[in-house]
């Protein structure tokens, strides 16, 4: 039995999510269901991709991702299951395979056409749900939908880069749990680009001339504790996920603050970086 893992924008609080594995359970007693996350922002496709990009590539090949972001059906927004890098992904048209990964191309694409059998204004409890157990016991994507050769392209948030390569023009794309901004600039751009130059971090007021492997890396641990920077440092970093993330050491959002509310940035702000 495949896995069967879930992400949404419903938050913890109402019935949604419950609804939606006791749905699962009832049709596949035996499944196995993982929370990615339900915290995404509403509506927020970006960081969604962000999130499901880092995780699904940790589970095995063959794993059924149910993604309830932005997901009400209508004509401009078909519901749609593709199967991607051995994974198979079950969501809205909205763009959001496009933003998980440019590395792999979908190996087969359907849009779903079976919501004129189910009555349902919950289209992830009822139409995700009856296509994810199809996959999950054997089905082919074209007994629930008709196979299509293109999906929804979002444009627009990759990094540009100038023509001399002296600088590269990012934003940021998600900020997590502790107010760290990850910008879409990836660490192989960064040294592709920069070719081992010395460099400039800028956003907004926010400048940074060094960029570490790790947290703690920031920390001179020779000087005595009480002396030295610490707590509320701000540094750069290339975090787990090879992307260049803004950060503050040890920071907490709902007490000192954090790099978003610290520097004053959010969302799709820029971040570039510019090479002597």
């Amino acid at each position: 039995m495949p896995i069967l893992t879930l992400t949404t924008d419903f938050g913890i609080k109402d019935h949604f999510v419950s609804a939606i594995k006791g749905a699962i359970y009832t049709e596949l007693p035996d499944a196995r269901v993982v929370d990615i996350s339900h915290e995404i922002s509403p509506f927020h496709i970006t960081e969604a991709a962000y999130i499901i990009q880092n995780a699904y590539k940790n589970f095995p090949k063959g794993s059924i991702h149910i993604v309830g972001i932005d997901s009400e059906l209508h004509p401009e927004n078909k519901h749609i299951a593709v199967l991607l890098d051995g994974h198979y992904f079950i969501c809205a048209n909205n763009g959001l395979i496009s933003l998980i990964t440019s590395q792999f191309n979908p190996e087969k694409v359907v849009e779903i056409n079976i919501h004129d059998t189910i009555v349902s204004n919950f289209p992830v409890l009822d139409v995700f749900v009856a296509v994810a157990c199809h996959i999950a016991r054997g089905g082919t994507l074209e007994v629930i939908g008709k196979v299509i050769s293109e999906i929804k392209t979002i444009k627009g948030i990759t990094p540009i880069v100038n023509v001399g390569g002296t600088q590269i023009v990012g934003s940021i794309i998600y900020i997590d749990n502790y107010g760290n901004l990850i910008t879409n600039i990836t660490k192989k751009m960064f040294d592709e680009i920069g070719k081992g130059r010395k460099f400039k971090i800028t956003a907004r007021n926010a400048v940074f001339e060094n960029v570490y492997l790790r947290y703690s890396d920031a920390i001179n641990f020779t000087i005595e504790k009480s002396k030295r920077e610490e707590d509320g440092k701000k540094l750069a970093i290339f975090n787990s996920s090879g992307y260049l993330e803004l950060a503050i050491y040890k920071s907490n959002p709902k007490t000192v603050g954090g790099a978003s509310s610290l520097f004053g940035l959010h969302f799709r702000d820029t971040v570039s970086v510019s090479f002597e």
